[in-house]
């Protein structure tokens, strides 16, 4: 609040420096997009009263700044080893008439227990100016805000993290670190049907495993509450996820036989997170009202994506004309020079994606891939009717828009289905990673995975809209029968116009994909074998 000269009353650039010094330093604490905690503190605003003197104390006794502080004063910040901080209160360059209670304030802060995650979507905290006065509050960066078009307030997704905090504890008090490592032994030596989709969330365990044993006692809890607000769609639910499956059975002693049946009959493309059977009419009825309340009635119209729409790795060079005199009275000539040596027949080079990537790529002018007979993972890219439609897909986001999807067909495809000869070599038109993995690759969950798009490949089947649940949105995955059922009646656009359609790659498994690659004019075959 404004101050004034009278005895007893702090100077208007005394509280200015105070004001201007806690917008500087939540934002330099917070940064872009850190998250928050709340605490149990108490009367925190007393706290402060009271360590000022009794003389300046009343001219400090304003409701909005009391507001304020007993709500965003006891939020805390949460280091990798559990250590808490806050984003405002410390004494360090405060005037020093306000070092007592920042002192003071900030020892209650220290000292207190974190309860649960801090959301909000209210784009100022605290009341900046009210009438003639000016008051205490902080203005978050915007990618900290809760988005206000979720189905759920940001209280419910608070009450959801205090939940998912339990859950993740039991896990944890549940499996060992030896059942961990050997779910992930089995993940990533690719042991197990589809082990992409699982090796994320047994890691992610592993890692928070690690650091829950070695955390001092009074800060285990608080590496679990950093864990579980900054933790990918679904990692907070081990124990009712295929995660937990795996870990289920590995500490229960059953062999590999067993674990690896059970794990594939779960991962099974149709049945892997997909409902079995047809929605009742209460999800009909909650449907209407989740895809209401976050308007996305448009955002599941989906049609085949164009080439230009995809986020590429590579794509095809042009080849450079040699240059030649256009005048002259020699100009026809042809110069004397060395003969360009015979194309060696070079045996096929077997290759993982990683080198290849890093070490044949960068200089590619073409690229060809052989269609075999047999089917094989060919599939599309997907992309969203109206690009201005709120997002649905996981990767999604306000920031960075990016609604394209893909899909593939269980059991695999002929290339004729793609329109594609077999038998025969194909030019790539580009490569691309998976969706999930543009703009940073944060989804790692999702896997890693790329599509080899062919130029003359054309999808002539309708595949429904492909709106799987393990891509979608965390506040779809209650009405996920209902949108299973929308998905498999829906038709696509623009099949004649999609031209991101190609072989699909994946992480998991072996590959044995031929390739011919032109550099410098000279082609060498390379068969692709696996991701890394």
């Amino acid at each position: 609040m404004p101050a004034h000269t009278t005895s007893g009353y702090v100077p208007d650039q005394v509280y200015d420096q105070v004001l201007a010094r806690f917008a500087r330093r939540f934002s330099a604490a917070v940064g872009t997009g850190a998250p928050l905690f709340t605490t149990d503190t108490r009367d925190l605003f007393q706290t402060y009263l009271a360590a000022f003197p009794e003389l300046n104390r009343q001219h400090h006794n304003c409701s909005r700044c009391a507001k304020f502080i007993d709500r965003f004063g006891g939020l805390v910040m949460i280091a990798s080893d559990g250590a808490t901080r806050s984003p405002i209160w410390t004494a360090d360059d405060a005037p020093t008439l306000y070092q007592p209670a920042f002192t003071a304030v900030a020892s209650v802060v220290q000292r207190a227990q974190v309860t649960g995650v801090f959301l909000s979507p209210d784009p100022v905290w605290g009341t900046p100016v009210a009438g003639s006065w000016t008051h205490l509050s902080v203005t978050p960066d915007p990618s900290m805000l809760f988005n206000k078009t979720s189905i759920l307030t940001a209280g419910q997704v608070m009450a959801e993290k205090r939940e998912d905090y339990t859950t993740v504890c039991r896990a944890l008090a549940e499996f060992t670190s030896a059942h961990l490592d050997q779910a992930l032994k089995l993940l990533k030596t690719d042991s197990l049907y589809r082990s992409e989709k699982v090796t994320g969330p047994v890691q992610w365990l592993r890692d928070l495993h690690a650091a829950h044993r070695t955390a001092p006692k009074n800060r285990k809890g608080n590496v679990v509450w950093l864990a579980v607000a900054t933790a990918p769609p679904g990692f907070c639910h081990p124990r009712s996820s295929m995660a937990g499956t795996l870990l289920e059975d590995i500490a229960a002693g059953k062999d590999f036989d067993e674990v690896s049946r059970r794990f594939a009959a779960k991962m099974h493309p149709l049945h892997y997170q997909r409902p079995q059977a047809a929605p009742t009419a209460g999800n009909i009825a909650q449907g209407e009202k989740v895809i209401a309340a976050m308007g996305a009635e448009r955002s599941l119209l989906r049609r085949f994506a164009r080439l230009d729409e995809i986020e590429t790795v590579w794509s095809p060079k042009q080849a450079s004309a040699k240059p030649q005199s256009t005048s002259g009275v020699f100009a026809h000539l042809t110069p004397k020079g060395k003969p360009d040596a015979a194309d060696m027949d070079i045996p096929t080079i077997t290759m993982t994606w990683e080198k290849f990537q890093r070490t044949v790529l960068p200089s590619t002018e073409a690229i060809e891939i052989f269609a075999p007979s047999a089917k094989g993972n060919y599939g599309a890219m997907l992309t969203a009717v109206d690009p201005a439609a709120p997002p649905i897909l996981q990767w999604d986001v306000a920031e960075q828009r990016n609604p394209v999807s893909w899909y593939v067909w269980v059991g695999g495809s002929t290339p004729e289905q793609f329109s594609l000869a077999p038998g025969t070599w194909h030019m790539l038109s580009a490569i691309s990673l998976t969706p999930s993995m543009w703009y940073g690759g944060k989804f790692a969950h999702q896997g890693k995975g790329l599509m080899l798009v062919i130029a003359d490949a054309r999808e002539t089947r309708q595949s429904g809209l492909a709106l799987f649940p393990e891509f979608l949105k965390a506040e779809l995955h209650g009405i996920r029968a209902t949108i299973e059922a929308y998905s498999a009646k829906g038709q696509l656009d623009g099949i004649t116009d999609g031209t991101a359609c190609g072989l699909l790659l994946t992480s998991g498994g072996t590959w044995n994909t031929l390739v011919r690659v032109t550099v410098a004019g000279q082609a060498t075959s390379y068969q692709l074998d696996r991701w890394d």
